[in-house]
């Protein structure tokens, strides 16, 4: 598709409210148009800060991307050697961080993949980053799925990542601009932007909370990422993004401590709600410290006398375990 028909094709598609109401890509394109005034044959370069513009948000995102950027190298390891760059954004979707290979990256460059650069929704409309931010979900934009014309030779999946408090922090970009670049593919890399997307989340909430007790709340595929820190008065303190949806929590914002029991509930059943998965967690230490009760509080953040006064409770003798 040539821009001129791709152009033709995506006002058609925007000018229409009902096939806006239809399609999230074309609400996206609608958006585009209608709210942030983007024309789609525009021949303007991408918008890119300087490096005194860039500083600040590098500073202030300095904890986010120290989390993250063992995540995004081997993102990169996995997707680098097919062509891809792998890229993450604040929540306003300019790029912190960029992984590309040598022989790339004058293409990633000249596409605007690039440190400093603006690809919200706002800056550049439909496309991976800026439209996984604005809807908040994974996204995959595929070649001419994207609002301007000059963007459609690229392939972009993204996922958003939220903060320890449920807030929006920015989203993770795996982009290429391989003509070969086949929808299937993009799946596969989409499945590996969302884990890794997760995997930074845990990061970043585990250390937000590095003497909270970090306990798994939800089931099924969920679980991993329903992430609760409960503090050494058994109250919850934080709670992932993902958790926070599992429990009815608010779903941004500094929690209120609230008693574990009450968030996840007691259950008869020793092997489920939160008497259960505390009681794990003490077996766990216990074993580990091969019965020793003084190292397995210590390695529980807790102190001895906490420690039995808690194995009496769920049961456990020093000889259970």
């Amino acid at each position: 598709m040539d821009f001129r028909e791709h152009t033709d094709r995506v006002l058609s598609v925007a000018e229409s409210g009902s096939a806006a109401a239809r399609s999230r890509l074309a609400a996206s394109w609608r958006r585009s148009l209608v709210r942030h005034g983007i024309d789609p044959a525009t021949g303007r370069a991408p918008q890119r800060l300087t490096q005194r513009e860039l500083r600040p948000l590098l500073e202030a995102n300095e904890s986010f991307i120290r989390s993250a950027e063992s995540r995004i190298d081997n993102l990169f390891d996995l997707v680098g050697q097919s062509g891809c760059a792998v890229l993450l954004t604040d929540a306003q979707g300019i790029v912190l961080q960029h992984r590309c290979g040598d022989g790339d990256a004058d293409t990633f460059q000249n596409w605007g993949l690039w440190a400093g650069n603006n690809w919200s929704e706002e800056a550049e409309g439909t496309n991976g980053i800026g439209t996984c931010l604005a809807e908040r979900r994974r996204v995959t934009i595929h070649r001419d799925d994207h609002f301007i014309a000059r963007n459609i030779g690229l392939s972009c999946m993204d996922a958003p990542i939220f903060g320890p408090q449920g807030q929006l922090l920015g989203a993770l970009d795996v982009s290429s601009a391989r003509s070969d670049q086949t929808e299937g593919f993009n799946q596969l890399i989409a499945a590996m932007v969302e884990q890794t997307a997760r995997q930074i989340e845990a990061d970043c909430f585990r250390a937000t909370f590095p003497k909270a007790r970090i306990v798994m709340a939800g089931e099924g595929d969920t679980r991993a990422n329903s992430l609760l820190a409960v503090d050494q008065d058994d109250l919850v303190i934080g709670a992932t993004r993902q958790a926070r949806l599992t429990l009815d929590l608010p779903s941004e914002g500094i929690l209120r401590p609230l008693p574990a029991v009450d968030v996840l509930g007691r259950d008869d059943d020793s092997q489920k709600g939160f008497e259960g998965a505390e009681r794990a967690a003490v077996m766990r230490a216990l074993s580990r410290a091969d019965g020793n009760v003084t190292q397995a509080a210590k390695a529980l953040g807790i102190g001895r006398a906490t420690m039995y006064r808690r194995m009496k409770r769920l049961g456990i003798s020093e000889k259970s375990h």
